[in-house]
């Protein structure tokens, strides 16, 4: 910061906000008043600017050795009375003069310290040292992860390698025996020491053996009275006859009873 006796200081006021109100009825019509080292520099009236004014006015000092804050002071612009003070701050020029840039907003107080409002200033000096105060490192450029594929391994030398030679087998052609079952014996049928079973019926059956052979053998006589023959279609005349099988009783057959 050595040196700066001479040199130029730019000084860009943007704007207010928060302001305190110093009019009852109307809109206030603030404007700001610069200073340093006696040199005062003046913006235009913000026309019923309020709480919030917008100036974007550039302004420039010569600086001085010794001398590093700047005055300002903010005032609301009456036309027939004297202006009302709205508030005031001190700018320090530090970081200005030692970065050459400062863009920040400071806190206006009344004259008994009440906050007051904001005010924001741009400063620009042209002879500070171009230094890096302080600054991240840069990030390195972005390159695409590209996935990176590893050789096959190399062949151990401790493992035997694949046997590509002759088969130690013969290579013959074997023929798949067709399956049949029940699966037929190397050996010849045992003579059994049982009889044949007879034959199975066998489909479709041979001529029929019915009616059997008579016999040859005559029935013996029964000793019981054979049965009376099977009803017969059209039923025997009534009165029934007399039975051949049966003797009659001491009445004969008639209808009706004759009376005790």
């Amino acid at each position: 910061m050595s040196g700066i006796q001479g040199q130029i200081l730019e000084v860009t006021v943007v704007g207010c906000q928060k302001l305190k109100d110093t009019e009852w009825f109307s809109r206030q019509d603030p404007y700001v008043v610069l200073e340093y080292s006696g040199t005062r520099h003046r913006t235009r009236t913000c026309t019923d600017g309020g709480k919030n004014a917008v100036f974007q006015e550039k302004f420039m000092f010569t600086l001085l050795e010794g001398l590093r804050d700047l005055k300002v002071a903010v005032w609301n612009s009456n036309t027939l009375s004297t202006d009302d003070f709205i508030g005031n701050a001190t700018i320090q020029l530090q970081k200005v003069l030692s970065q050459g840039y400062d863009d920040c907003t400071w806190t206006l107080q009344t004259k008994t310290g009440r906050f007051a409002g904001e005010v924001r200033l741009i400063l620009h000096y042209a002879g500070a040292k171009k230094q890096n105060y302080g600054s991240a490192p840069s990030a390195p450029p972005y390159a695409p992860q590209v996935p990176q594929y590893s050789a096959p391994p190399a062949p151990s030398p401790y493992s035997s390698p694949p046997y590509s030679g002759p088969s130690p087998y013969p290579q013959g052609q074997y023929s798949q025996p067709q399956s049949a079952y029940p699966p037929a014996s190397a050996y010849p049928p045992q003579p059994s020491a049982y009889p044949p079973p007879p034959p199975s019926t066998a489909y479709p059956p041979g001529p029929s053996a019915y009616p059997p052979a008579p016999s040859a053998y005559p029935p013996g006589p029964s000793a019981y009275p054979p049965p009376p023959p099977s009803s017969a279609y059209p039923p025997p005349p009534y009165p029934p006859q007399p039975s051949p099988y049966y003797p009659q009783g001491p009445y004969p057959g008639q209808y009706p009873p004759p009376t005790y």
